[in-house]
């Protein structure tokens, strides 16, 4: 049967995410020779000259969702066909090339004559941002035709990602005119480096600019989301206030209470100990994903209901979830804090048999704990001789502490020296081994391991108070 390349360009729009009614469409596509019509055919039977064209630029769209190396290899035989790519062929191709690749893209448009194409010229500033080149995002942003916002937004995303927050602040002041995703962005761009006073601040600075108080400007779920994160990250009250008045002008301006923000409140809630909070989020959303239900239990985990964590694990289940490593890292927790012995250890063996996730260093370290904890030392340092990495300083430092309170001198020493032989810097380590020898008048171990310290140049990380000033 005879299609036309209307009808099957019409079709590739429609199922260009599902992959497999993809594949049958390209199929089609090339039995109908539409990607050849330009060659060897009358121009009588060409209803549409610049169809395969439309087609190649379909194709490219649809295989960049799931197929990278699809999507490039149509571009190759689009050329080899000699139909001509337009500003509609290179932004989808951008955003999944590599930066030799992306930089022979740049040349291919620069020839064809595309570059002053905004969508084209945004593509390729965010390729050079995300390989951490900025000068060469900065005159990509110089060839844009005019100041706009979408370009200023654009460079202000490339400071961010690449902890240039000055630049980015300059930027967005410069601005004639800002959207929510200028103010987003900056926000977001705080919060990525660590300053998460700073994206607190410039929230509070959106909340009282002239834009927002006029409506012009609103905070969306974005913008929210970011915020609360940074609350999340830091500690007092003052934090938690401003999260609770993000919270409120959530729910008084019907702002979208999506997965990001629910599951951010949760984070925040949990953290700071306000469990009735974060389970009243948890019950008014209507779409929960893995990463909501993974910050109500570790939420959970956190503050002394481990029963009701592994409940929540359990209905998340019961709900057709897969749980994550994150998961599982919150699980284990929950079962090293309440001295789940049992339950941790099947759940740990459940990783891989039954929902194939490799456990890594924090599943381990939370099994360490777990045994520590209940007095298996013997189980545990198996489980450290075992393990296919070199343990970091977590996995020491619950081994040893398990040890310490459970009397298992000679067995911690044991695996903490060979292990601080691999990893010299663990100076906490160092100086915990020393002081289990000294509680047990066994000075002479003691004074050893101090020398150890001295002769290595270890540098004990000076104690410091920090205040959170308002």
């Amino acid at each position: 049967m005879s299609y036309s390349g209307e009808f099957l360009l019409h079709l590739t729009q429609k199922c260009k995410k599902l992959q497999k009614q993809m594949k049958q469409i390209h199929s089609l596509i090339i039995t109908n020779g539409h990607l050849h019509q330009h060659q060897n055919v009358p121009s009588s039977s060409l209803s549409l000259p610049w169809m395969p064209t439309l087609l190649y630029n379909a194709l490219i769209s649809a295989y960049h969702i799931h197929n990278h190396n699809k999507a490039l290899s149509i571009f190759t035989h689009m050329l080899a066909n000699q139909a001509p790519p337009n500003s509609h062929t290179f932004p989808p191709l951008l955003k999944i090339s590599p930066l030799p690749l992306g930089a022979t893209l740049h040349s291919q448009t620069l020839k064809r004559g595309l570059l002053s194409d905004g969508f084209i010229l945004t593509t390729l500033l965010a390729l050079y941002a995300r390989n951490h080149l900025l000068p060469h995002a900065r005159m990509v942003f110089e060839e844009f035709p005019m100041f706009c916002i979408v370009a200023c937004n654009a460079m202000i995303n490339a400071f961010s990602m690449n902890g240039d927050m000055e630049a980015a602040v300059a930027l967005f002041e410069r601005m004639p005119r800002r959207d929510v995703f200028s103010w987003t962005t900056v926000v977001d761009g705080f919060a990525l480096k660590g300053n998460f006073g700073a994206s607190i601040r410039f929230f509070r600075n959106m909340m009282n600019h002239k834009d927002v108080v006029a409506g012009l400007v609103k905070p969306n779920e974005a913008t929210c989301s970011s915020v609360l994160s940074s609350c999340a990250n830091l500690d007092g009250k003052a934090a938690l206030d401003w999260g609770k008045q993000v919270h409120g002008y959530v729910v008084m301006n019907e702002v979208k209470l999506g997965v990001f923000v629910g599951t951010s409140l949760i984070h925040l809630y949990g953290k700071m100990g306000c469990l009735s909070n974060a389970e009243n989020v948890f019950r008014v959303m209507v779409v929960r994903e893995v990463c909501t239900w993974n910050a109500m239990i570790s939420s959970l985990a956190s503050h002394g209901r481990e029963k009701n964590a592994l409940d929540m694990f359990d209905r998340m289940k019961l709900h057709g979830l897969k749980p994550n490593s994150i998961t599982f890292a919150a699980v284990l927790t929950a079962c090293a804090r309440g001295n789940l012995v049992r339950e941790g250890l099947d759940l740990f063996r459940s990783m891989w048999y039954d929902f194939g996730i490799e456990p890594n260093l924090k599943h381990y370290g939370c099994v360490i704990d777990l045994l520590g904890r209940a007095g298996h030392i013997e189980e545990a340092a198996e489980i450290i001789r075992n393990m296919p990495f070199q343990p970091d300083a977590s996995v020491l430092g619950a081994f040893l502490g398990a040890c310490r309170i459970h009397g298992a001198i000679e067995l911690g020493e044991e695996i903490g020296k060979n292990m601080l032989r691999l990893q010299t810097q663990h100076s906490g380590q160092y100086v915990l081994l020393s002081s289990m020898n000294a509680e047990k008048e066994r000075w002479d171990r003691a004074a050893n391991l101090r020398r150890e310290i001295m002769e290595a140049g270890i540098q004990k990380i000076p104690a410091y108070s920090m205040l959170h000033l308002t």
